[in-house]
């Protein structure tokens, strides 16, 4: 098999990695983090890119490209820690959308492609613990919600009731792609349906933004008889379907945000001397980055994994992807605290790129799933091979 990249997604690379050296900076990073994290702006620079139009079909305006070219990308954005709402936006929500009727696709996706309107999958509740399958939020036709026992009018849409939290880029975001329970008990799979909101529908005390660890935002949504678009009724495999890109994707820029952290590293115990020599050649410190270099490594050969499963059957694809976020989890952790003790003090300072990266780190072990709650997917899923990968 031949793993090295076509001349395109290396070109595709490229790109990316120019941007990010000449367009977004630390510097600009770092700003933009302290007055609050909001970069719109930012995704609207990715658009000019044609990032934003990724993985959306041609037919709506975007590149059609698959799983490997948005591996590329998010690889590149981790290494240059943009902070825009990429994966979520770009990639989830696509994939979110092709199961809606045509009309909805054609009157989102073009400005989806274009980054004119920001689209983000609103699914996290305060008592789900991560499982996509606890939904609490109702969706009621507006007819039923009205009275109407008896069916004779015509039902003119859905209105939702619940909360969301964490939402990524919330308050930036023009709509919201909500899972909504139809019928069933809150943990059931089935009777889980998926619904369009439009930012526009909620009041201004029904959205609360903040700023997240990371430098980022997000959201707290309460919906309120909110009137939605139907998407799909039976939308948990869609979801999932979406999280496993989002889980790739997320992957990907963790191996960006390692293997850019490592080289501050490097650089850094080459320049500090300690005894008059750089500590860079002092033997205990040699063998902890090859442990760090080992972690990276068995980072990236996992997120590599993940992302070419993603065209498997579900129960295959599930497990790869939570095999490869057991992986990612531990060396993100490993590499993060690791570099961080080889730095000493000044890698734990707001001035230094690198505590931004160890922090990105941080928050990237917990989105759509921490490590211990995918070492349990990984369980569940391999009673019948005795624990060994299969």
């Amino acid at each position: 098999m031949d793993f090295d990249f076509s001349d395109d997604q290396q070109s595709l690379r490229d790109a990316v990695r120019r941007w990010v050296d000449k367009g977004f900076p630390f510097g600009r990073r770092h700003a933009l983090a302290k007055a609050g994290g909001a970069t719109r702006a930012v995704y609207g620079e990715l658009a000019e890119l044609g990032l934003t139009g990724l993985a959306i079909p041609e037919a709506h305006g975007g590149m059609g490209f698959g799983a490997v070219e948005a591996m590329v990308v998010n690889e590149e954005l981790g290494r240059g820690l943009v902070n825009a709402p990429y994966a979520h936006a770009a990639l989830v929500a696509p994939a979110l959308l092709a199961s809606a009727p045509a009309a909805l696709q054609s009157a989102w996706l073009p400005r989806m492609a274009s980054a004119e309107a920001l689209v983000v999958l609103a699914h996290q509740e305060r008592a789900a613990r991560y499982r996509l399958e606890h939904v609490s939020t109702r969706a009621m036709r507006q007819g039923d919600r009205q009275g109407d026992r008896q069916g004779d009018r015509q039902h003119v849409g859905w209105a939702l009731e619940g909360a969301k939290s964490i939402v990524p880029a919330g308050d930036e975001a023009d709509a919201y792609i909500v899972p909504a329970r139809l019928s069933g008990a809150v943990d059931d799979r089935a009777g889980i349906g998926l619904f369009l909101v439009e930012r526009a529908a909620l009041a201004a005390r029904q959205l609360r933004g903040y700023p997240t660890q990371d430098g980022s935002r997000a959201a707290e949504i309460r919906l309120a008889g909110t009137p939605a678009a139907l998407i799909a009724l039976d939308g948990h495999a869609a979801l999932e379907g979406a999280v496993d890109i989002g889980i790739a994707a997320l992957c990907a820029e963790a191996v960006g945000v390692m293997d850019r952290l490592v080289e501050l590293t490097v650089e850094y115990m080459n320049t500090r001397k300690q005894f008059g020599v750089p500590i860079a050649t002092f033997q205990a410190l040699r063998h902890r980055i090859a442990d760090v270099k080992m972690q990276l490594e068995l980072g990236r050969s996992m997120s590599y994994f993940a992302t070419l499963k993603l065209g498997e059957p579900g129960p295959q694809r599930r497990r790869a992807v939570s095999q490869a976020r057991v992986q990612l989890g531990q060396s993100m952790r490993f590499v993060g605290q690791q570099c961080v003790q080889l730095h000493g003090g000044v890698g734990v300072t707001d001035e230094y790129q690198g505590s931004h990266y160890f922090k990105r780190l941080t928050v990237l072990e917990m989105v759509f799933g921490d490590t211990q709650h995918h070492l349990g997917e990984v369980a569940a899923r391999m009673q019948d091979s005795a624990g060994v990968f299969a």
